[in-house]
């Protein structure tokens, strides 16, 4: 009996989640049942992360606790520092992520537990040392000192310190802090689905987190953010946008930033976003890009928001990530330092009731082919 394959798994249930809710044609998106533009509004990273792993808000002291064992575990291994530092330069940043996170299993006295509260602790260990070791590898690179981590700083406002040798200002640790609760979880993208079939045969979080970093990495999931800002370059003011915008729509071209596979309304994730990028541009002397940004947006909705192409949560925050003085090729590490988030507590949920992730394939291939001798082919 012949099946038809669904390409790409659209429409195929594989999951039930209690994370993420996503209404793609109302352009909603909620964790655990609160709107992502009231938490990006309110709510911090480390308050969400709590949020998605319990299935509930924290209270006051709960939340004092969460924060106090993640800053705890900033710090990485002096071993791996040894191995940061012998790194080649020329290594791209996902790669040396992936690498480095598979590393920290090494690390761990009982890397194999799947019990629930150690794997929450082991999930909170990966999430913490992440950043210090995306800002290590990055100073590395340039050739600069490390910079230890600060335990008396939030998850946002340390990475950037780590980053860039000084405290953020203010505005640049905000702005840094709503990327990483936008992005922190999205359904049962193709990363989150890769640490949920690592997790059900039993593995580790080392193994399962390594596995979504790297689905991450390819361009059609993790990298569009980086594409935003090569199309900026390649622009280059203003005045060519018009230009720019309107030849790629002449010759029927994508432009990055814009569409979505879930969403036809605008992005719940860029609607803040967009306001901090502009806040902070003013702040960090790149006014012009934001301009530039601004007004690809505003042609684009003449041309193509009747059919449903609006700002994706990537347009804006390229803009961003450059402002608080980010490589182009740490975009995508920073969407996985949120992610982490997201993998682990959609790993939990898969160690609740588990069943091996097992899909059946349909074979196209021949039937009853002769097997010829080496000698006679």
């Amino acid at each position: 009996m012949s099946t038809t394959a669904a390409k790409g798994l659209e429409g195929v249930v594989a999951a039930e989640t209690e994370m993420s809710f996503i209404d793609g044609t109302n352009g909603v998106l909620e964790y655990v049942g609160i709107a992502i533009d009231d938490l990006a509004r309110q709510s911090s990273f480390e308050e969400t992360v709590f949020l998605l792993w319990n299935r509930r808000l924290p209270t006051q002291p709960e939340l004092d606790a969460f924060t106090k064992e993640l800053r705890g575990k900033y710090a990485i291994p002096n071993e791996l520092v040894e191995v940061l530092k012998h790194m080649p330069k020329s290594a791209q940043p996902m790669h040396a992520l992936r690498t480095l996170v598979s590393a920290l299993g090494a690390f761990d006295e009982d890397p194999n537990t799947v019990e629930p509260e150690a794997y929450r602790h082991k999930a909170l260990n990966i999430l913490a040392k992440a950043p210090t070791l995306v800002a290590y590898f990055a100073r590395q690179r340039q050739g600069k000192d490390f910079v230890a981590p600060d335990e008396s700083l939030s998850f946002a406002a340390n990475f950037l310190y780590m980053l860039n040798g000084e405290k953020p200002t203010e505005t640049m640790e905000r702005a840094f802090d709503v990327c990483m609760i936008l992005h922190a979880d999205h359904g049962l993208n193709a990363s989150t689905f890769t640490s949920r079939v690592i997790q059900s045969t039993l593995s580790d979080v080392y193994s399962a987190m390594s596995g979504a970093i790297g689905a991450l990495r390819g361009p059609l999931h993790g990298g569009a953010n980086e594409g935003v800002m090569r199309m900026l370059n390649e622009i280059g003011s203003l005045d060519k946008v018009d230009v720019y915008v309107q030849g790629k729509i002449d010759r029927k071209e994508k432009i990055m930033g814009f569409g979505h596979r879930v969403y036809k309304a605008y992005d719940p994730r860029a609607t803040y976003l967009k306001t901090l990028a502009k806040r902070l541009a003013e702040d960090t002397g790149n006014q012009a890009l934001y301009e530039m940004s601004h007004r690809i947006e505003v042609l684009m909705e003449e041309a193509v928001a009747a059919k449903g192409i609006y700002p994706n949560v990537d347009f804006y925050s390229a803009t961003t990530y450059h402002a608080i003085g980010l490589e182009l090729d740490l975009f995508t590490p920073m969407f996985a330092l949120s992610r982490i988030a997201g993998w682990a507590g959609h790993c939990l949920e898969q160690l609740d009731g588990n069943r091996l992730i097992r899909p059946k394939a349909e074979y196209v291939g021949p039937h009853d082919v002769p097997y010829t001798p080496v000698t006679e082919r």
